[in-house]
């Protein structure tokens, strides 16, 4: 029986990268060592970083001004950086408060500066997206920090939030690299790796280089966006395996897949079979968010008897279904379709839906 990996992160890798990685392990292409022992130094890692960032270029159509660093520290430290690179700016923040990761951002975001919360959708039990005229935006905003996919809760925006004028701040942790997008439309944007990239260890950031005038100097290197760049991601000692790792990835969405566009076609399919599913069988399994507001990354539905579900998650994992739990914020169940996981997994798990009905109804 064939395991599948539906987990909200670390995700799926594709097969092809899972096979390079096992031999990386005793030696790395072109190399005499193990990944794990080579040099971040080294001239072949130096080829590694600078690959990777050549892909993302090529893949999200970055302009020069966009500055690609890779950090380590996850979203979180992110939800830090952000606040501290504007600290001397004039004006507030608007923050979209939309799922468990947005308001993560925003308590961070709050021992470091004062903001405005644009929108909260906690009262609703964060099942909804704000419309395009629903959230509070001012104009006079320092800069927009919202998250494109909530992970957890199964939201995605699928109109583009703020002001033009107005610095726009997007973490895309869970759908990054997952169809195209216009990258002048942002200012900043990050997603950590473990969704769509890679393994846990690395995050991506795009900055428009000139946010990068004027930050405060008293900040510490770690959390400073300028040492990282001007160091090419290898200020201090990086997660060697997780961005070579993460380069495959990229590799493997620019040669084999052929793009973010051909991405973007396999995961609506993916998505489209899930959620068709779970509307046939509406008398077993309710879906969490609003029809518009639905993510294709991150599936979130539940039994209509929750008491069912440890059965549920018992049976799954013996039908070589895994990572299928709900986010411990709010329980039931999470089927996460990233770019890895395949069309014959989204089937199967079907296939489980419908033959279960009975036994969970």
């Amino acid at each position: 029986m064939q395991p599948f990996n539906f987990s909200g992160g670390p995700g799926a890798l594709p097969e092809t990268v899972l096979e390079q990685l096992s031999a990386s392990i005793h030696r790395v292409e072109g190399q005499e060592l193990s990944i794990l022992g080579i040099s971040h130094r080294s001239e072949w890692f130096r080829q590694v970083v600078d690959e990777a960032e050549s892909l993302l270029r090529t893949l999200l159509g970055l302009r020069p001004s966009h500055r690609v660093v890779f950090l380590q520290g996850g979203a979180t430290a992110q939800f830090a950086m952000v606040p501290l690179m504007f600290r001397n700016r004039p004006g507030i923040p608007d923050y979209l408060q939309t799922g468990y990761w947005s308001a993560k951002a925003v308590g961070e975001a709050r021992r470091l500066t004062n903001l405005h919360v644009a929108w909260n959708g906690q009262d609703t039990g964060y099942d909804r997206l704000p419309g395009p005229s629903e959230a509070s935006l001012r104009p006079d905003a320092s800069y927009l920090h919202y998250v494109s996919n909530e992970t957890v809760e199964g939201l995605r925006f699928h109109h583009l939030p703020g002001f033009s004028h107005v610095p726009r701040v997007c973490d895309m942790s869970s759908d990054f690299c997952s169809e195209p997008i216009r990258a002048s439309d942002f200012d900043i944007l990050y997603a950590h790796a473990q969704k769509n990239l890679g393994p846990a260890g690395v995050t991506v950031a795009i900055v428009e280089e000139r946010l990068l005038e004027g930050v405060p100097d008293d900040l510490p290197s770690v959390l400073d966006y300028r040492p990282n760049i001007q160091a090419g991601s290898i200020y201090n000692t990086p997660p060697v395996f997780a961005i070579y790792a993460t380069l495959l990835v990229l590799r493997w969405l620019h040669r084999d897949i052929g793009g973010l566009e051909s991405m973007q076609q396999i995961n609506r399919r993916k998505a489209q079979t899930l959620y068709d599913a779970l509307a046939r069988l509406d008398d077993t399994y309710v879906i969490h968010p609003r029809p518009q507001d639905r993510s294709p990354m991150n599936v979130v539905f539940n039994l209509r008897r929750k008491d069912r579900l440890p059965d549920f998650f018992e049976h799954a994992r013996s039908a070589g279904l895994h990572g299928l739990d709900g986010h411990r914020s709010i329980g039931g169940i999470r089927a996460s379709l990233y770019n890895a996981v395949s069309q014959p997994a989204v089937d199967a798990l079907v296939d489980f839906l419908e033959g279960s009905r009975e036994r969970f109804r």
